[in-house]
């Protein structure tokens, strides 16, 4: 079966669960959301694109966003970044303060928030938030070949009026010498990059380099080495949604990164990545129906890590 007519199997195989769950009122941005919107993208290692749904309309990705930073942080300081946040997973809310008091200010992994307020604070070591935010955008768009990418500046704005939790989070590893930079400065730069706005052939594009040894599937050139993508996606299965990482790894099998704007990014090593869309969390904070979508997928073309599913 072409991927066309798989993911037209996927489309009617969910379609009695578009809108299910709740959207993430607690931003007021995405309050507004329409939870029946559903997109899905997959781009092959080959730069093939094919797509289904709301897959060309832009959403917010939230925390896929911490993916690239991460990406960026190990450019910068490679191994040194260990020394400031782990690589477990947590097994608690992604915003979670309790864990971070537990563990002295050091964030169990560069995915729940606190991980990646760090991972922010070495982007911005040295640099001006600007100049900060100008490279997440610049390594993005060099990812998707796609300068259209932008921030939307009402979402950073409505995660800036709202973020108490986040802000708690960072004073908090603050207190514990783990933020080495101004806490506003820091927090700016992680709520800008949430507010990062992409759609799902982007957000496809943008994650290709994972599912290509770290190559870029267009030009060949490499983004990061295949050891560094190899970990990047190992960090995606086993921490990338928050503490429902393992119920994702058993129902979908692929390493994979959600954002409460309801976008997952999903990684088919040596063949595609995947991005889906659709508004409505479940309990965890990921996207209920991209996770059934991302289940389908996975079992239909037998591209799970850990075996082959139906054809």
């Amino acid at each position: 079966m072409q991927l066309d007519e798989l993911l037209a199997s996927v489309h009617a195989d969910i379609e009695p669960f578009i809108g299910e769950g709740k959207v993430a009122n607690y931003i007021p941005a995405l309050a507004k959301i329409d939870p029946k919107k559903f997109g899905m993208a997959v781009v092959t290692v080959d730069g093939d694109v094919h797509m289904i749904g709301d897959a060309t309309e832009a959403f917010s990705i939230q925390s896929i966003s911490k993916v690239f930073t991460l990406t960026l942080a190990l450019g910068r300081i490679g191994e040194g970044l260990w020394k400031r946040v782990g690589r477990e997973p947590s097994g608690t809310p992604f915003n979670s303060i309790v864990q971070l008091e537990n563990e002295h200010g050091i964030p169990r992994n560069p995915f729940i928030n606190a991980g990646a307020i760090v991972v922010a604070d070495t982007l911005l070591s040295g640099h001006q938030p600007k100049e900060t935010l100008g490279e997440i955008l610049s390594f993005i768009r060099y990812l998707t070949d796609d300068d259209s990418i932008t921030i939307d500046a009402e979402v950073a704005r409505s995660e800036q009026l709202t973020g108490f939790r986040n802000a708690a989070l960072a004073n908090y590893m603050l207190a514990f010498s783990n933020i080495h930079n101004p806490v506003e400065k820091t927090l700016g730069v992680y709520f800008h990059q949430c507010a990062l706005s992409m759609n799902c052939v982007q957000l496809a594009k943008a994650g290709l380099f994972l599912a290509n040894n770290g190559r870029l599937s267009r030009s060949g050139h490499g983004a990061v080495s295949a050891e560094r993508a190899r970990r990047i996606n190992a960090l995606m299965l086993t921490c990338g949604h928050y503490d429902a990482s393992g119920d994702f790894a058993f129902r979908v099998g692929l390493p994979g990164k959600s954002g409460v704007g309801g976008g997952i990014l999903a990684i088919a090593p040596g063949k595609a990545a995947i991005a889906v869309w659709s508004p409505g969390l479940n309990a965890n904070g990921n996207s209920a129906t991209g996770t059934r979508a991302l289940e389908s997928l996975a079992k239909r073309t037998g591209w799970s890590i850990f075996g082959a599913g139906r054809n």
